[in-house]
C-alpha cells in the first residue's frame, strides 16, 4: 500500500490530505504499519472540495455543509533529509520536555507516572526535579502530562505542571505551581498551589499542554471530556472549560489563583467562561508557538477519520471555533452531512488513516546550524511514527513526510537554542537534525 498525498489550494492558503484511521493516546497499542512505506509523498488530485479565502481563518458553507472551491495540485521542492540522533535514553514514558529560559542549558522530561527527570549536559540529575507520583493517577491517557517554566523562573523559582488526579474524590485535570526548595535545584512537592482544577467526566482526551505565550500568560489545552464522539457536546459549549484553549493570568499580583486577561476575547460575554481563548478542540495534545513570529499551532487529535493541524496568527484576538463535533478536519461529523460550517476556523493540513491516528504536535524549528530545517513546522503520528514537515510558501501550505520511523512519538520539544527534539514514549529523546548539516 503506498502513502498517499493529496494537496489542496484553498485562495491562498492551500491544505494538505496526507493518506486514514482511530484516535489513540500515547499508551494506546499501535495496530500493525503499513505494508509499504515510502519517504517520498505521491501527489493526487482530490474530489472533495475546500473553500477560497484570503485567510486559513473563516468559512463559508454551501447547501452540502462543506467549503467550495476546486482543489489543485502542488508539488513542495527543496525538503531536507532528517535523521534523528540520540542523546537522552533510560526514561519511563516521557511525554513532555521542555527547558527554563534561565541560561542553563538545562533539559527537563515529564515522565507519566508523575516523575520530572532534569538534565544536564544530557546527564541525568540523580534525584528527580519533581515527584508527585503519590496524587497522579496514570496511565492511558492519564497522568503528568505537561511542564511550563515561567518567564521570570531564574528569579521567581516557580513551575508549573498539568496533571490528572482523583484527589479529592473524582478525577480532575488540575494545573498547580511548584516552588523550588531552598538552594536545591529540586522542586518541593509539598509546596503545591492548585491554580486550576476541572473535573474530568471520562479517562481520555484530557489535553496536557501548558505554554507561556508571548505575553507571558499561561495557556492551557483541554480536551473535550473523553468518551467517543463528544456526547456532551463539551466542544460547542460556552459554559464548560472542556474542549477549550483557554488563556490565564498566573503570574500577576493578586489574591486570586489567577486572573483573566483583559483582551480575552469572551470577557463580558456571558455565553462563555472569561478564560476560554479558541474553542472547538476535541483533543488538543500538542501546541506550540513559533519564538521568532508569536503564531500559534495547535495539533488536535481525531476520532474516527481526520488528525487535523490549526494555525492561529500572532495578530488572532482569539474567539475562534475550531469546529468539533460539528467538523472532523474539514470534513462533517454530526450531523454527518449538510453540517452548518459558517464562522468555524478550518485546519491548514490534515490527514486521514492511511497515514496516522494520533497526530503529536511539534514545534516550527528556529535552531541554529541547520538552515535547511529553518521555519518548518515538524509533527508525527504517534500510531505509524512517521514524521512530516509543514510549512507556506508563496502563501500556500505544504506538507511532505520527512521520516518514517518505529518510534512512538508522544511529545517534541526545544531546548534553549531552539534545537529540536523528538520524545519516544518508548524512553528515548532523540535530536532532529538535517542530513549532512551540523
Amino acid at each position: 500500500m503506498k502513502i498517499r498525498a493529496v494537496w489542496w489550494i484553498w485562495g491562498i492558503v492551500a491544505m494538505v490530505v496526507l493518506g486514514v484511521g482511530v484516535a489513540c493516546s500515547p499508551n494506546d497499542t499501535a495496530t500493525s504499519r503499513m505494508a509499504e512505506r515510502s519517504g517520498t509523498a505521491v501527489f493526487t488530485p482530490t474530489p472533495e472540495p475546500i473553500h477560497t479565502s484570503t485567510t486559513a481563518a473563516t468559512i463559508a458553507a454551501d447547501e452540502t455543509g462543506l467549503p467550495t472551491s476546486t482543489p489543485t495540485p502542488r508539488q513542495s521542492v527543496s525538503w531536507p533529509n532528517i535523521v534523528l540522533t540520540q542523546i537522552l535514553s533510560g526514561l519511563n514514558r516521557p511525554v513532555d520536555l521542555a527547558h527554563a529560559q534561565d541560561g542553563s542549558g538545562r533539559l527537563y522530561v515529564v515522565e507519566q507516572s508523575g516523575l520530572v527527570q532534569v538534565f544536564t549536559n544530557d546527564v541525568k540529575n540523580p534525584t528527580p526535579f519533581l515527584d508527585i507520583r503519590d496524587r497522579v493517577i496514570c496511565c492511558g491517557e492519564q497522568g503528568l502530562l505537561g511542564i511550563a517554566f515561567p518567564p521570570d523562573f531564574a528569579s521567581s523559582r516557580h513551575v508549573y505542571v498539568n496533571y490528572t488526579t482523583t484527589s479529592p474524590g473524582r478525577l480532575h485535570t488540575r494545573v498547580s505551581r511548584f516552588r523550588l526548595r531552598g538552594n536545591a535545584h529540586q522542586a518541593d512537592p509539598d509546596s503545591e498551589e492548585i491554580i486550576l482544577q476541572i473535573p474530568q467526566p471520562y479517562t481520555n482526551h484530557n489535553g496536557g499542554q501548558i505554554v507561556f505565550g508571548p505575553q507571558g500568560n499561561l495557556w492551557v489545552g483541554m480536551g473535550d471530556g473523553g468518551s467517543g464522539g463528544d456526547p456532551q457536546n463539551n466542544g460547542q459549549k460556552g459554559q464548560t472549560l472542556l474542549g477549550k484553549l483557554l488563556r490565564i493570568d498566573v503570574t500577576s499580583s493578586t489574591d486570586a489563583r489567577y486572573a483573566i486577561p483583559k483582551d480575552n476575547p469572551f470577557v463580558g460575554n456571558d455565553e462563555f467562561l472569561d478564560e476560554i481563548w479558541a474553542y472547538g478542540l476535541r483533543n488538543p495534545w500538542r501546541f506550540s508557538f513559533d519564538r521568532q513570529t508569536g503564531d500559534l499551532y495547535i495539533a488536535d487529535v481525531g476520532q474516527n477519520a481526520w488528525e487535523e493541524i490549526n494555525f492561529q496568527p500572532a495578530d488572532s484576538p482569539g474567539g475562534e471555533n475550531y469546529g468539533w463535533r460539528i467538523t472532523e478536519g474539514i470534513h462533517c461529523f454530526q450531523p454527518p452531512a449538510n453540517c452548518p460550517t459558517h464562522g468555524l476556523t478550518l485546519p491548514v493540513a490534515e490527514y486521514d488513516r492511511d497515514s496516522g491516528r494520533s497526530i503529536t504536535g511539534g514545534f516550527i524549528f528556529r535552531g541554529p546550524d541547520q538552515p535547511s530545517l529553518w521555519g518548518i513546522y515538524f509533527y508525527a503520528d504517534y500510531v505509524t511514527g512517521r514524521i512530516w514537515g509543514l510549512r507556506r510558501a508563496n502563501g500556500q501550505w505544504e506538507t511532505k513526510l520527512l521520516l518514517d520511523t518505529t518510534r512512538s512519538i508522544s511529545s517534541f520539544g526545544e531546548d534553549e537554542a531552539g534545537n529540536l527534539y523528538v520524545v519516544d514514549y518508548n524512553g528515548t529523546i532523540l535530536q532532529i537534525q538535517a542530513a549532512g548539516e551540523k
